[in-house]
């Protein structure tokens, strides 16, 4: 028998989307758990499985869409941690580029230069 509790069902449908639980939503489960608001991430955890393993674009163009979003509205964190996502679903580095190009014509340099930026981080830790 194990003590799993709710916060673990939580992380683990992160690990599957994301192959890593992001340091926020850790942040957001402490918290809940702390204050008994934990029903609140369970509703957001459960919409976000609705949303991410319902539909008809898949996990990987998900995350890439996900990815494009977030550099278009210059929320660098988030990005990051979707681009991640999108490799781990089966993206390629060059699929990641693509939505950096496309970003560059939707929402500007910005958006393409924060979506290199990230990419370039990614495959640098490819290699080491």
């Amino acid at each position: 028998m194990t003590d799993r509790t709710p916060a673990d069902a939580i992380r683990d449908r992160y690990r599957t989307t994301l192959g890593t639980v992001p340091q926020g939503v850790e942040d957001r489960l402490q918290l809940a758990g702390h204050l008994g608001r934990l029903p609140t991430e369970e509703a957001l955890a459960a919409l976000r499985h609705i949303v991410l393993t319902d539909n008809p674009l898949g996990p990987r163009i998900q995350q890439l869409v996900h990815f494009g979003q977030l550099l278009a509205l210059n929320h660098p964190t988030p990005a990051r941690i979707h681009a991640r996502g999108a490799l781990h679903t089966g993206a390629t580095f060059t699929d990641l580029i693509g939505v950096t190009e496309t970003a560059l014509i939707t929402a500007g340099v910005p958006a393409y230069a924060l979506g290199t930026e990230i990419v370039a981080e990614l495959v640098a830790a490819e290699r080491t």
